[in-house]
């Protein structure tokens, strides 16, 4: 058992024993990029000091968590580059479960709550009201035989509370330092549903000790948590100061809004779908919320060479696709032919030199669809002046282009018109490609080839 006060302080966050960490989301929808965030940060503790990470899919909620949801989860890991070691189900430990229930109701740990729901949220309001914290007050405690009997006569079924020994608990984060909550401003968490069924709290605990698990890394929403956590290893016999903890800020999105799996917001798969690079996703969300400048990470072990728990701030900080465009953006313009070329199957037409001439104007390598399309598909050109147009036309090289061809007949424009930079060159771009912005002209020109130049300078659709 642990003194009286259960100060952690003292236990040093890097432990000697290998490093074994968990992610474990629950399989009730889609992985948004706070959740990504929870699985990269663990992740890159575990490649950094060469420990285990566990994928443990907390499935106990029957009704909302589905095998397609588990299987998004694997998929979107493996393409973020997130590498577990081992897999579990809770739904596979519900006997666990129960046999912890009967240890901790023997010894004296839950006790049996017959409140219904509403209830307990006509004592929430009231105290409230009240301006009183809503703390479960403990009157199932004072329950004599006749209530109780009463109660189940009525039909009632208990759910099952973790008494709390109202003591403060304190431990030392790796992020937020030293932490003291006093659990007498908690209320006794519900350790089993009137359905029967074990909540997150209980899973949690039991499953922690059975992996033997050495950090927990998760977000400050769980703080709360980690002190009754604490109280409840201690009453399964096990010893909280074999645990660090970690609670990292969350993150919100671009304008301060949360994230949910289930409420349409943002996803993994969402951003997946638009073409972003995983690497991009990582180098934002290994980076946010800390003191570290945004950077261009292009693999794991750059990247977790580089984490430290000691750059974390407090304050929440904020995924902005803006900012994950713009590292897409640097790592795609960075790639050679022969990397991006894996991608490249649904363009067959792109080459090489298609492949270099265009990447500088692309912020996703799905972007080149639009440039294949200008290229080598059919536009309407926009003809803004004929007359110079015209003697652009007539002023073009014969067959047989090549690098030269370009600078030639811009030298020859420039004589026969006098004109230069954008009264030259806009209505060139406009009538080649129909738009005001893109690639080099001298690019496009030899991707578009002589015949459909022609066309083109021509006002004809090609």
């Amino acid at each position: 058992m642990l003194h009286k006060k259960h100060d952690l302080h003292a236990h040093t966050f890097m432990t000697s024993l290998p490093y074994r960490l968990r992610f474990a989301p629950s399989p009730t929808g889609y992985l948004h990029p706070g959740n990504a965030r929870t699985a990269l940060l663990n992740y890159l503790m575990v490649r950094k000091h060469k420990g285990t990470l566990l994928l443990r899919l907390d499935d106990t909620d029957t009704a909302r968590s589905k095998p397609e949801f588990v299987d998004a989860i694997k998929e979107d890991l493996t393409w973020l580059g997130i590498q577990w070691d081992d897999t579990d189900c809770q739904s596979a430990h519900m006997a666990d479960y129960m046999a912890t229930k009967t240890t901790l109701v023997s010894s004296g740990h839950l006790y049996p709550c017959y409140e219904t729901p509403e209830e307990l949220e006509i004592m929430r309001k009231t105290l409230l009201a009240r301006g009183k914290p809503p703390l479960y007050n403990r009157r199932a405690l004072e329950l004599s035989a006749p209530e109780i009997a009463t109660y189940k006569a009525e039909g009632r079924i208990p759910h099952w509370r973790f008494k709390l020994n109202r003591l403060p608990v304190t431990w030392e984060d790796a992020v937020r330092g030293t932490i003291t909550l006093d659990t007498q401003h908690i209320s006794d968490p519900v350790m089993i549903r009137e359905s029967g069924d074990p909540t997150y709290l209980l899973c949690t605990a039991v499953d922690d000790i059975r992996h033997s698990i050495t950090h927990i890394f998760r977000g400050e929403d769980h703080v709360t948590n980690t002190a009754i956590n604490i109280q409840l290893l201690e009453a399964l016999g096990a010893d909280p100061s074999a645990f660090s903890f970690a609670h990292f800020p969350l993150i919100s999105g671009a304008l301060g809004e949360g994230f949910s799996k289930r409420d349409g917001s943002l996803s993994l798969r969402s951003l997946r779908a638009e073409g972003y690079e995983p690497m991009a996703i990582n180098s934002v969300l290994g980076t946010i919320g800390t003191s570290d400048a945004m950077q261009v990470f292009t693999d794991m072990a750059t990247l977790a060479s580089q984490f430290d728990l000691s750059h974390f701030g407090r304050s929440t900080a904020k995924f902005d696709k803006a900012n994950v465009t713009l590292i897409n953006k640097k790592i795609v313009h960075g790639l050679s032919f022969a990397e991006a070329k894996k991608h490249l199957v649904a363009y067959p037409a792109v080459d090489e030199d298609f492949w270099e001439r265009t990447k500088a104007n692309l912020d996703k390598i799905s972007d080149i669809k639009h440039w294949v399309d200008s290229c080598l598909g059919t536009i309407t050109p926009c003809i803004s002046d004929s007359d110079f147009l015209k003697t652009a036309h007539d002023l073009l090289p014969p067959v047989g282009w090549d690098e030269e061809t370009w600078d030639t007949w811009v030298m020859h424009l420039k004589k026969h018109t006098q004109r230069k930079g954008k009264d030259l060159f806009m209505p060139i771009r406009l009538a080649l490609t129909g738009e005001e912005h893109g690639p080099e002209l001298k690019n496009m020109f030899l991707l578009i080839g002589r015949k459909k130049v022609s066309e083109r300078l021509m006002g004809l659709r090609a």
